[in-house]
């Protein structure tokens, strides 16, 4: 876990305030959840690792509670009980930080934050094209470079695994695996299950289709995979929300991967990760999870969703040398000369402030070439002197830091003349 300093801060906030911008552009309702929930809600339905590296602990009641390590789970509660009665489709966004004790590296922390946009009541393709185009258009909007898409379809697995009568807990493992890219391990638990030697064949050629040609690799699939009914109609549903996108003139740089899993259980139909070729780390994922809110007492709901790794967005924005537009463009320091012009300082920076300018006023009592120099090392763009002589003419004088030029200004000009000179 970590202190974040003021730039990272910084960053963090700024990918934060993206997504919500995003989040209204789509048109998805914010909703806040806990931070601590029942250990039973957060492990009904996530995976062995996710259980064996949460947060838990009893309480002052003796309850088992947990600190999240995901939203779904505090979401899907929500919807089965809270808004069960509200008009489909629902569409839900949350941002905040989760917990995993995972071994700290590169792009993995215990405490990490993530917004989360989630579709309630679509099972239609288009829900998934949404949910894939909206995360393209939020890595977009913050200027990341060269970001890709990998996707796939738990359909393709399970509807193998499950004709050659594998039960949930040997597909699960199966999965998990794959999601570690152990793909030996994962063949030697379906052999061990007892599939067919087909089976075997046809996983063996899943692990080797993929490619950026995304409608050459279904095909290629819809070849290999003619003898298993479900895995079949995965392939088209995969096809269908491809399809969508393109005709849409949406511009995705795709990879199919036909062996590709995700490590939760949940997922019932296509799932995805956007990544940054060479950075090693998801940048979020997600996929379509349409059973989740039965466990929780609901009524049968589809859902599709994503998680945006907000941590790991900024690690690759800095990696890319991507920062926001820097607010101490416009920024200000008020200095007054003597204490007698205090007051007016005062209220001079809040008439700029009014107008939507960062203002920080000299509180330190310095001479005005040891405030001007704090300024410069702050990063001001501008420093205003309040002094006696000038206020007399109801004048100021305006400085430009990096210029290091100033000049004589009428109060009631003050504010054009440092909008103007930051455009």
């Amino acid at each position: 876990m970590r202190d974040l300093l003021p730039k990272d801060a910084e960053m963090m906030r700024h990918v934060e305030q993206v997504s919500r911008e995003v989040s209204k552009l789509y048109g998805y309702d914010e909703i806040i959840t806990p931070i601590l929930e029942s250990y039973e809600l957060l492990a009904a339905k996530t995976s062995e690792e996710i259980r064996e590296r949460m947060y838990t602990f009893k309480d002052l009641g003796d309850r088992k509670v947990a600190l999240r390590p995901e939203f779904t789970a505090s979401i899907a509660r929500l919807v089965a009980n809270k808004l069960k009665n509200e008009p489909k489709p629902m569409r839900l966004f949350s941002v905040g930080s989760l917990y995993r004790y995972d071994e700290p590296q590169y792009g993995r922390f215990r405490e990490f934050w993530q917004s989360n946009y989630e579709l309630f009541g679509s099972a239609r393709p288009e829900a998934d094209a949404e949910i894939l185009t909206l995360t393209n258009n939020l890595l977009k909007k913050l200027g990341l470079k060269n970001y890709r898409f990998k996707i796939g379809h738990t359909g393709i697995l399970r509807g193998i695994l499950t004709q050659e009568r594998l039960n949930d807990e040997k597909q699960n493992s199966v999965r998990q695996l794959l999601d570690k890219k152990l793909w030996t391990e994962a063949l030697a638990v379906a052999r061990e299950a007892g599939v067919s030697q087909k089976c075997l064949t046809t996983l063996e050629s899943l692990l080797e289709t993929k490619g950026e040609n995304a409608f050459q690799v279904l095909a290629q699939l819809r070849d290999n995979v003619q003898d298993y009914e479900t895995t079949l109609a995965a392939v088209d549903n995969l096809w269908t929300i491809l399809e969508l996108i393109k005709d849409s003139k949406e511009q995705l740089e795709v990879l199919v991967e036909a062996g590709f899993a995700r490590g939760l259980e949940y997922y019932t139909g296509m799932i995805f990760e956007s990544y940054v070729p060479g950075l090693n780390i998801a940048l979020g994922g997600g996929g379509r999870y349409d059973k989740l809110i039965q466990l929780f007492g609901g009524e049968p709901i589809p859902a599709v969703g994503v998680a945006q790794g907000i941590d790991r967005i900024v690690l690759a924005l800095t990696k890319q040398e991507v920062s926001p537009k820097n607010a101490k463009e416009r920024s200000v320091v008020v200095i007054s000369v003597k204490d007698e012009s205090m007051a007016k300082a005062l209220e001079l920076s809040a008439m700029l402030r009014n107008k939507g300018l960062p203002v920080e006023v000299a509180v330190m009592g310095r001479s005005i070439s040891r405030a001007l120099a704090d300024a410069d090392r702050r990063g001001a763009a501008y420093a205003v002197i309040v002094g006696p002589k000038e206020l007399k003419e109801e004048k100021v004088v305006l400085r430009e830091m990096k210029k290091s030029t100033q000049r004589t200004v009428p109060i009631s000009s003050l504010t054009e003349e440092i909008l103007a000179g930051s455009t």
